[in-house]
Protein backbone atom coordinates (compact mmCIF):
# COMPACT_ATOMS: atom_id res chain seq x y z
CA UNK A 1 0.00 0.00 0.00
CA UNK A 2 1.47 3.37 -1.05
CA UNK A 3 2.00 6.01 1.66
CA UNK A 4 -0.55 8.79 2.00
CA UNK A 5 0.31 11.86 -0.10
CA UNK A 6 1.34 15.17 1.42
CA UNK A 7 -1.68 17.48 1.17
CA UNK A 8 -1.09 21.13 0.32
CA UNK A 9 -4.25 23.28 0.46
CA UNK A 10 -4.37 26.96 -0.50
CA UNK A 11 -7.19 29.50 -0.30
CA UNK A 12 -7.89 32.89 -1.82
CA UNK A 13 -8.37 36.21 -0.04
CA UNK A 14 -9.05 36.44 3.68
CA UNK A 15 -10.79 39.68 4.71
CA UNK A 16 -11.94 39.47 8.33
CA UNK A 17 -13.77 42.73 8.95
CA UNK A 18 -16.47 41.31 11.21
CA UNK A 19 -16.35 40.39 14.92
CA UNK A 20 -16.48 36.74 16.04
CA UNK A 21 -14.66 35.87 12.82
CA UNK A 22 -14.27 32.18 13.72
CA UNK A 23 -17.89 31.46 12.72
CA UNK A 24 -17.19 32.18 9.07
CA UNK A 25 -14.78 29.25 8.85
CA UNK A 26 -17.10 26.75 10.55
CA UNK A 27 -18.59 24.99 7.47
CA UNK A 28 -15.11 24.46 6.00
CA UNK A 29 -13.21 23.44 9.15
CA UNK A 30 -13.24 19.71 8.48
CA UNK A 31 -11.94 20.21 4.93
CA UNK A 32 -9.20 22.61 6.04
CA UNK A 33 -8.10 20.16 8.73
CA UNK A 34 -7.20 17.61 6.04
CA UNK A 35 -4.23 19.72 4.92
CA UNK A 36 -0.67 19.01 6.01
CA UNK A 37 0.03 22.63 5.06
CA UNK A 38 -2.68 25.26 4.64
CA UNK A 39 -1.90 28.63 3.02
CA UNK A 40 -4.12 31.72 2.76
CA UNK A 41 -3.79 35.37 1.73
CA UNK A 42 -4.33 38.06 4.39
CA UNK A 43 -5.65 41.04 2.45
CA UNK A 44 -5.91 43.91 4.94
CA UNK A 45 -3.82 45.12 7.89
CA UNK A 46 -4.96 44.14 11.37
CA UNK A 47 -3.89 46.96 13.66
CA UNK A 48 -5.04 49.76 15.93
CA UNK A 49 -2.07 51.94 14.97
CA UNK A 50 -1.00 54.03 11.99
CA UNK A 51 -2.83 56.38 9.65
CA UNK A 52 -4.52 55.60 6.33
CA UNK A 53 -2.17 55.72 3.37
CA UNK A 54 -2.76 57.47 0.05
CA UNK A 55 -2.59 56.34 -3.57
CA UNK A 56 -5.64 54.09 -3.85
CA UNK A 57 -8.90 53.51 -2.00
CA UNK A 58 -7.58 52.30 1.39
CA UNK A 59 -9.32 49.42 3.11
CA UNK A 60 -10.15 49.98 6.77
CA UNK A 61 -7.79 48.33 9.21
CA UNK A 62 -9.38 45.30 10.85
CA UNK A 63 -9.46 44.40 14.54
CA UNK A 64 -6.33 42.39 15.48
CA UNK A 65 -8.58 39.98 17.37
CA UNK A 66 -10.32 39.02 14.10
CA UNK A 67 -7.03 37.77 12.69
CA UNK A 68 -6.81 35.18 15.47
CA UNK A 69 -9.45 33.20 13.60
CA UNK A 70 -6.81 32.37 10.94
CA UNK A 71 -4.68 30.35 13.34
CA UNK A 72 -7.72 28.69 14.88
CA UNK A 73 -8.90 27.67 11.39
CA UNK A 74 -5.66 25.75 10.94
CA UNK A 75 -3.64 27.97 8.61
CA UNK A 76 0.12 27.42 8.69
CA UNK A 77 1.28 30.11 6.24
CA UNK A 78 -0.01 33.40 4.86
CA UNK A 79 0.95 35.61 1.94
CA UNK A 80 0.82 39.37 2.60
CA UNK A 81 1.94 41.07 -0.63
CA UNK A 82 -1.12 42.88 -1.94
CA UNK A 83 -2.64 46.25 -2.69
CA UNK A 84 -3.99 46.83 0.83
CA UNK A 85 -1.33 45.57 3.24
CA UNK A 86 0.28 49.05 3.44
CA UNK A 87 -3.04 50.85 4.03
CA UNK A 88 -1.98 51.62 7.62
CA UNK A 89 1.70 52.13 6.85
CA UNK A 90 4.56 50.23 8.43
CA UNK A 91 2.64 49.89 11.69
CA UNK A 92 -0.09 47.85 10.01
CA UNK A 93 2.45 45.58 8.34
CA UNK A 94 4.41 45.08 11.55
CA UNK A 95 1.33 44.38 13.68
CA UNK A 96 -0.23 41.98 11.14
CA UNK A 97 2.96 39.95 10.71
CA UNK A 98 3.59 39.86 14.48
CA UNK A 99 0.01 38.72 15.14
CA UNK A 100 0.42 35.84 12.68
CA UNK A 101 3.78 34.88 14.16
CA UNK A 102 2.26 34.72 17.65
CA UNK A 103 -0.27 32.23 16.28
CA UNK A 104 2.44 30.09 14.68
CA UNK A 105 1.47 31.23 11.16
CA UNK A 106 4.51 32.02 8.98
CA UNK A 107 4.08 34.95 6.58
CA UNK A 108 5.85 36.34 3.53
CA UNK A 109 5.54 39.28 1.17
CA UNK A 110 5.66 42.41 3.35
CA UNK A 111 8.14 44.00 5.72
CA UNK A 112 9.95 47.10 6.99
CA UNK A 113 11.98 47.21 3.74
CA UNK A 114 12.25 45.37 0.42
CA UNK A 115 14.76 42.82 1.70
CA UNK A 116 12.31 41.82 4.46
CA UNK A 117 9.38 41.75 2.04
CA UNK A 118 11.20 39.40 -0.33
CA UNK A 119 12.14 36.99 2.45
CA UNK A 120 10.48 33.60 2.14
CA UNK A 121 8.41 31.92 4.81
CA UNK A 122 9.70 28.38 5.40
CA UNK A 123 8.16 25.71 7.62
CA UNK A 124 8.62 21.98 8.18
CA UNK A 125 5.49 19.84 8.34
CA UNK A 126 4.85 16.10 7.92
CA UNK A 127 8.42 15.46 6.80
CA UNK A 128 8.56 18.19 4.15
CA UNK A 129 10.01 21.70 4.07
CA UNK A 130 7.60 24.12 2.43
CA UNK A 131 8.51 27.63 1.29
CA UNK A 132 6.22 30.53 0.37
CA UNK A 133 7.16 33.64 -1.61
CA UNK A 134 4.62 36.44 -2.12
CA UNK A 135 4.55 39.32 -4.65
CA UNK A 136 2.07 42.07 -5.52
CA UNK A 137 1.51 42.77 -9.23
CA UNK A 138 -1.18 45.45 -9.00
CA UNK A 139 0.03 48.50 -7.04
CA UNK A 140 -0.41 51.04 -5.63
CA UNK A 141 3.22 52.08 -5.86
CA UNK A 142 2.96 53.82 -2.51
CA UNK A 143 2.59 50.35 -0.98
CA UNK A 144 5.68 48.86 -2.62
CA UNK A 145 8.63 48.29 -0.32
CA UNK A 146 11.97 49.95 -0.99
CA UNK A 147 15.48 49.75 0.45
CA UNK A 148 14.46 51.99 3.36
CA UNK A 149 10.66 52.01 3.36
CA UNK A 150 8.05 49.48 4.43
CA UNK A 151 5.68 47.81 2.01
CA UNK A 152 5.27 44.67 -0.04
CA UNK A 153 7.39 42.73 -2.51
CA UNK A 154 6.19 43.47 -6.02
CA UNK A 155 6.36 42.89 -9.76
CA UNK A 156 6.03 46.06 -11.82
CA UNK A 157 3.43 45.66 -14.59
CA UNK A 158 3.28 48.00 -17.60
CA UNK A 159 -0.02 48.57 -19.46
CA UNK A 160 -0.36 49.70 -23.07
CA UNK A 161 -3.70 50.55 -24.70
CA UNK A 162 -3.92 50.30 -28.51
CA UNK A 163 -7.09 51.43 -30.32
CA UNK A 164 -8.77 48.71 -32.35
CA UNK A 165 -9.13 49.85 -35.97
CA UNK A 166 -9.36 53.41 -37.25
CA UNK A 167 -11.26 54.62 -34.21
CA UNK A 168 -9.18 56.81 -31.86
CA UNK A 169 -10.79 56.85 -28.44
CA UNK A 170 -12.66 53.64 -29.18
CA UNK A 171 -12.39 50.30 -27.37
CA UNK A 172 -8.69 49.38 -27.11
CA UNK A 173 -6.75 46.15 -27.01
CA UNK A 174 -4.85 46.07 -23.73
CA UNK A 175 -1.28 44.81 -23.65
CA UNK A 176 0.33 44.15 -20.27
CA UNK A 177 3.96 43.30 -19.61
CA UNK A 178 6.04 42.68 -16.51
CA UNK A 179 9.15 44.78 -16.05
CA UNK A 180 12.05 42.37 -16.68
CA UNK A 181 14.10 43.60 -13.73
CA UNK A 182 11.39 42.74 -11.23
CA UNK A 183 10.70 39.37 -12.86
CA UNK A 184 14.39 38.51 -12.69
CA UNK A 185 14.46 39.51 -9.02
CA UNK A 186 11.56 37.14 -8.33
CA UNK A 187 13.29 34.37 -10.25
CA UNK A 188 16.47 34.87 -8.23
CA UNK A 189 14.43 34.51 -5.04
CA UNK A 190 12.91 31.27 -6.33
CA UNK A 191 16.21 29.83 -7.56
CA UNK A 192 17.95 30.60 -4.27
CA UNK A 193 15.34 28.56 -2.40
CA UNK A 194 14.93 25.66 -4.79
CA UNK A 195 17.51 23.29 -3.31
CA UNK A 196 16.64 24.14 0.30
CA UNK A 197 13.01 23.00 0.34
CA UNK A 198 10.78 20.18 -0.87
CA UNK A 199 7.80 22.31 -1.95
CA UNK A 200 8.02 25.90 -3.19
CA UNK A 201 4.85 28.01 -3.59
CA UNK A 202 4.76 31.43 -5.25
CA UNK A 203 1.73 33.62 -4.49
CA UNK A 204 0.94 36.45 -6.92
CA UNK A 205 -1.55 39.22 -6.19
CA UNK A 206 -2.69 39.75 -9.78
CA UNK A 207 -5.50 40.14 -12.26
CA UNK A 208 -8.39 42.46 -13.14
CA UNK A 209 -10.91 42.66 -10.30
CA UNK A 210 -14.57 41.61 -10.54
CA UNK A 211 -14.20 40.35 -14.14
CA UNK A 212 -15.26 36.77 -14.95
CA UNK A 213 -12.86 34.45 -16.81
CA UNK A 214 -10.43 37.13 -18.06
CA UNK A 215 -6.70 36.53 -17.58
CA UNK A 216 -4.52 39.49 -18.55
CA UNK A 217 -1.51 38.97 -20.80
CA UNK A 218 1.09 39.45 -18.06
CA UNK A 219 -0.50 36.92 -15.71
CA UNK A 220 0.44 33.86 -17.73
CA UNK A 221 3.95 35.19 -18.38
CA UNK A 222 4.83 35.91 -14.73
CA UNK A 223 3.24 32.68 -13.50
CA UNK A 224 5.26 30.62 -15.94
CA UNK A 225 8.42 32.60 -15.15
CA UNK A 226 8.08 31.53 -11.51
CA UNK A 227 7.84 27.87 -12.56
CA UNK A 228 10.75 28.24 -14.99
CA UNK A 229 12.83 29.41 -12.01
CA UNK A 230 11.86 26.39 -9.89
CA UNK A 231 8.45 26.98 -8.27
CA UNK A 232 6.27 23.91 -7.72
CA UNK A 233 2.91 25.71 -7.47
CA UNK A 234 1.76 29.22 -8.42
CA UNK A 235 -1.38 30.68 -6.90
CA UNK A 236 -3.15 33.94 -7.72
CA UNK A 237 -5.48 36.17 -5.75
CA UNK A 238 -6.75 39.79 -5.80
CA UNK A 239 -9.53 39.64 -8.44
CA UNK A 240 -12.20 38.60 -5.87
CA UNK A 241 -13.52 36.09 -8.40
CA UNK A 242 -12.33 32.60 -9.35
CA UNK A 243 -10.15 32.19 -12.44
CA UNK A 244 -9.05 29.28 -14.59
CA UNK A 245 -6.30 26.74 -13.95
CA UNK A 246 -3.54 25.20 -16.04
CA UNK A 247 -0.54 22.87 -15.78
CA UNK A 248 2.79 24.15 -17.15
CA UNK A 249 5.86 21.90 -17.25
CA UNK A 250 4.03 19.53 -14.91
CA UNK A 251 3.34 22.26 -12.30
CA UNK A 252 -0.09 23.73 -11.47
CA UNK A 253 -1.00 27.38 -11.89
CA UNK A 254 -4.16 28.60 -10.16
CA UNK A 255 -4.71 31.93 -11.89
CA UNK A 256 -7.17 33.14 -9.28
CA UNK A 257 -8.37 31.45 -6.11
CA UNK A 258 -10.93 34.23 -5.65
CA UNK A 259 -12.36 34.79 -2.20
CA UNK A 260 -12.41 32.50 0.79
CA UNK A 261 -13.61 34.22 3.95
CA UNK A 262 -14.01 37.83 2.79
CA UNK A 263 -16.57 39.50 5.03
CA UNK A 264 -16.66 43.28 4.95
CA UNK A 265 -19.01 46.26 4.88
CA UNK A 266 -16.35 48.57 3.41
CA UNK A 267 -17.52 47.87 -0.16
CA UNK A 268 -21.22 48.38 0.52
CA UNK A 269 -23.12 51.50 -0.51
CA UNK A 270 -25.74 51.43 2.24
CA UNK A 271 -24.51 52.46 5.67
CA UNK A 272 -20.93 53.13 4.54
CA UNK A 273 -19.47 55.78 6.85
CA UNK A 274 -16.55 56.58 4.49
CA UNK A 275 -17.50 58.92 1.61
CA UNK A 276 -14.44 57.76 -0.34
CA UNK A 277 -15.21 54.05 0.04
CA UNK A 278 -18.93 54.61 -0.61
CA UNK A 279 -18.11 56.43 -3.87
CA UNK A 280 -15.85 53.54 -4.93
CA UNK A 281 -18.58 51.02 -4.10
CA UNK A 282 -20.89 52.89 -6.48
CA UNK A 283 -18.28 53.38 -9.20
CA UNK A 284 -17.07 49.79 -9.38
CA UNK A 285 -20.62 48.62 -10.20
CA UNK A 286 -20.46 50.76 -13.35
CA UNK A 287 -16.83 49.96 -14.19
CA UNK A 288 -17.23 46.19 -13.88
CA UNK A 289 -20.91 45.79 -14.71
CA UNK A 290 -22.27 43.93 -11.71
CA UNK A 291 -24.62 44.47 -8.78
CA UNK A 292 -23.81 42.85 -5.43
CA UNK A 293 -26.55 40.55 -4.18
CA UNK A 294 -28.88 42.12 -1.62
CA UNK A 295 -29.12 38.91 0.41
CA UNK A 296 -25.30 38.80 0.85
CA UNK A 297 -24.84 41.83 3.15
CA UNK A 298 -21.30 40.90 4.25
CA UNK A 299 -20.19 39.73 0.80
CA UNK A 300 -20.51 42.66 -1.67
CA UNK A 301 -18.84 40.96 -4.63
CA UNK A 302 -19.71 39.77 -8.14
CA UNK A 303 -22.51 37.16 -8.06
CA UNK A 304 -20.33 34.70 -10.02
CA UNK A 305 -17.73 34.85 -7.24
CA UNK A 306 -19.96 32.54 -5.20
CA UNK A 307 -18.39 29.74 -7.28
CA UNK A 308 -15.23 29.00 -5.34
CA UNK A 309 -12.37 26.59 -4.93
CA UNK A 310 -9.63 25.71 -2.49
CA UNK A 311 -6.48 24.51 -4.25
CA UNK A 312 -5.82 20.94 -3.12
CA UNK A 313 -2.53 19.49 -4.35
CA UNK A 314 -1.31 16.03 -3.36
CA UNK A 315 2.46 15.51 -3.38
CA UNK A 316 3.93 12.03 -3.40
CA UNK A 317 7.16 10.84 -1.79
CA UNK A 318 9.12 11.48 -5.01
CA UNK A 319 7.85 15.08 -5.26
CA UNK A 320 5.32 14.42 -8.00
CA UNK A 321 2.32 16.77 -7.81
CA UNK A 322 -1.29 15.78 -8.40
CA UNK A 323 -2.97 19.14 -9.07
CA UNK A 324 -6.53 19.56 -7.86
CA UNK A 325 -9.08 21.64 -6.01
CA UNK A 326 -12.05 21.34 -3.70
CA UNK A 327 -15.13 23.25 -4.94
CA UNK A 328 -17.26 25.35 -2.61
CA UNK A 329 -20.28 27.64 -2.73
CA UNK A 330 -20.35 30.95 -0.87
CA UNK A 331 -23.37 31.07 1.44
CA UNK A 332 -25.35 34.31 2.04
CA UNK A 333 -23.72 34.41 5.49
CA UNK A 334 -20.28 34.86 3.87
CA UNK A 335 -19.30 31.30 4.81
CA UNK A 336 -17.67 29.03 2.19
CA UNK A 337 -19.52 25.70 2.06
CA UNK A 338 -17.42 22.81 0.65
CA UNK A 339 -19.14 20.65 -1.95
CA UNK A 340 -18.68 17.13 -3.27
CA UNK A 341 -19.46 15.20 -6.41
CA UNK A 342 -23.17 16.05 -6.52
CA UNK A 343 -25.40 18.40 -8.48
CA UNK A 344 -24.29 21.59 -6.72
CA UNK A 345 -20.64 20.59 -6.67
CA UNK A 346 -20.89 19.67 -10.34
CA UNK A 347 -22.33 23.09 -11.17
CA UNK A 348 -19.39 24.87 -9.52
CA UNK A 349 -16.91 22.60 -11.31
CA UNK A 350 -18.68 23.23 -14.62
CA UNK A 351 -18.23 26.95 -13.97
CA UNK A 352 -14.48 26.52 -13.36
CA UNK A 353 -14.14 24.39 -16.50
CA UNK A 354 -16.00 27.06 -18.49
CA UNK A 355 -13.88 30.01 -17.31
CA UNK A 356 -10.72 27.97 -17.90
CA UNK A 357 -11.72 27.32 -21.49
CA UNK A 358 -12.90 30.89 -22.08
CA UNK A 359 -9.44 32.05 -20.96
CA UNK A 360 -7.87 29.84 -23.63
CA UNK A 361 -6.25 27.42 -21.19
CA UNK A 362 -6.02 23.79 -22.32
CA UNK A 363 -6.81 21.73 -19.23
CA UNK A 364 -8.53 18.39 -18.57
CA UNK A 365 -10.60 17.80 -15.41
CA UNK A 366 -11.87 14.72 -13.53
CA UNK A 367 -13.44 14.02 -10.17
CA UNK A 368 -11.34 12.00 -7.73
CA UNK A 369 -13.43 11.51 -4.60
CA UNK A 370 -14.32 14.98 -3.24
CA UNK A 371 -11.41 16.54 -5.14
CA UNK A 372 -11.29 17.60 -8.79
CA UNK A 373 -7.93 16.84 -10.40
CA UNK A 374 -6.62 18.53 -13.52
CA UNK A 375 -3.77 18.23 -15.98
CA UNK A 376 -2.62 19.67 -19.30
CA UNK A 377 -4.93 18.63 -22.12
Amino acid sequence: MSPAPFKLYMTGDLVLDEPEADRFFDPARAMLAEADVLIGHVEVPHTTRGTESVGDIPAPASDPENLRAVGRAGFHMASLAGNHIHDRGWEGIEDTAANLTEQGVASAGAGRNLAEARKPAVIARAGKRVALLSYNCVGPREGWAGPRNAGCAYLKIISHYEPEGANPGGPPKVYTFADPDTVEAMQRDVAALRDQVDVLVVALHKGVVHTPAHIAMYETAVSRAAIDAGADVVIGHHAHITRGVEVYRGKPIFHGLGNFVTVTRALSVEGNASPERRAWAERRKVLFGFEPLADYPLYPFHPESRNGMVAACHIDTDGGISAGFRPFWMLPSGQPQPLGDDAQGGAVVDYIIDITRRAGLKTDFAWQGDRVVFDAA
